[in-house]
């Protein structure tokens, strides 16, 4: 297949890239409520730190499912089709939290919602990746992921000025929005021209072997072990920062407006991994940003003053949202068009295992006096555990045919 008849022309890539961006956005944003959202009911409905683990963890482990559903029948019904489905799905379930009146009602709904959201992030990033020139498309895919950095700033700066005023319901009700946006995205994005020349789709049992096969098994494997580290450090540590400056003893306006700024940071960090991944490739750039990432989460484990909490919270902000773009840019690349959209899917929804598993142990660590210091080391350990992962199983893929 030529380089000619697999991407989009121009224009048409513009608009696909910036469509699909506004639904990450929008997904960005209902994660980035969430850690806010949280914040506020800890005092409003007297929750521990296990319980708001809990809500925090059921996100993600409706994302484990939904990030595996949705590859598999990308595969088979499309790729379009599938993103449209799934960011109905969670902003529906988004707007209808808003009136849960207990615990065990918004539980069931952030699950209903985590699985939408899990399942459109790697079909956006598959569609993204299949539509443009091989020398765009890392770019391309980090530059959708930028889109996540604007959605989470969206969701501080509803926290910073509705939450406080209008409550978290109001927040809530918010993330439905995406909803109506999903009935444009029905028109305005198709799918990709390697989706639709495909001649033949696999079954599913063809493609689940396909990804362990002697050709794809060392890419698995690596990616299994990235996606689950970097999803465990960054919900772990993510979800919990508004309530952790609030337990470092700053007000929860303040703790909202400190986490803003350092959300701030994660536009940059993007926009160096876009330009980085196609100059230095792929390894090399996953590597570098997960390895100060992995300093960052230690410095701000062990910081104290506000000045160097801030400074270390800009870091792990701006080195961990740039290896998140590298990630998504780097895992397409690693499978046939036939098994791309399960095998995206599979490793995202093995890595949200981790994000499930990552805000429970705050939760737990912290309910039982655990110190933040010990706590931002055991993802220290596993972001580094990510970066030789990458080196060692890991292949080049800059300016090579995804076929």
């Amino acid at each position: 297949m030529s380089e000619l008849t697999s991407s989009l022309p121009p224009a048409k890539k513009r608009k696909l890239l910036f469509s699909a961006g506004l639904s990450w956005l929008f997904d960005a944003m209902d994660v980035g409520l969430l850690s806010f959202i949280v914040a506020a009911l800890a005092k409003e409905w007297h929750l521990g730190s296990e319980q708001i683990g809990l809500v925090t963890s059921m996100n993600s482990i409706g994302m484990v499912f939904g990030a595996a559903l949705a590859g598999i029948l990308a595969d088979r019904y499309g790729r379009r089709a599938i993103l449209v489905w799934t960011l109905l799905i969670f902003s529906i379930a988004s707007g209808l939290s808003a009136f849960a009146t207990g615990l065990g009602m918004l539980l069931v709904l952030r699950f209903i919602a985590g699985a939408g959201l899990g399942g459109e992030l790697p079909v956006a990033s598959t569609l993204v990746s299949e539509s443009v020139p091989v020398k765009e498309r890392g770019r391309a895919v980090v530059l959708l992921e930028s889109f996540w950095a604007a959605g989470w700033i969206l969701s501080a700066l509803i926290a910073y000025f509705v939450i406080p005023k209008y409550g978290w319901q109001m927040a809530f009700i918010l993330g439905a929005i995406p909803a109506l946006y999903a009935l444009y995205l029905r028109r305005a994005v198709e799918d990709s021209p390697r989706y639709k020349q495909q001649s033949v789709k696999l079954p599913l049992r063809e493609r689940l072997a396909s990804i362990w096969s002697a050709a794809n098994r060392k890419s698995t494997l690596m990616l299994w072990i990235l996606w689950f580290t970097v999803v465990f450090s960054y919900y772990g540590m993510f979800l919990w920062l508004p309530s952790m400056m609030f337990m470092k003893g700053f007000e929860l306006v303040k703790s909202f407006e400190y986490v803003l700024i350092m959300t701030l940071a994660q536009l940059p960090g993007y926009f160096t991994a876009a330009y980085l991944i196609e100059k230095l490739g792929r390894k090399l750039v996953l590597i570098i940003y997960l390895l100060l990432t992995a300093l960052s989460a230690i410095w701000f484990g062990t910081s104290e003053t506000a000045g160097m909490l801030l400074a270390a919270g800009i870091c792990l902000s701006f080195f961990n949202l740039g290896a998140w773009g590298a990630m998504y840019a780097y895992t397409p690349e690693l499978y046939p068009t036939s098994v791309r959209s399960t095998g995206v899917g599979m490793a995202a929804a093995f890595g949200r295992i981790g994000g499930v598993i990552g805000p429970l142990v705050v939760g737990i660590l912290v309910g039982q006096g655990i110190g933040l210091p010990a706590i931002f080391a055991i993802f220290f350990v596993a972001i580094l555990i990510g970066a030789v992962a990458v080196g060692l199983l890991g292949t080049e893929t800059k300016n090579q045919e995804i076929d």
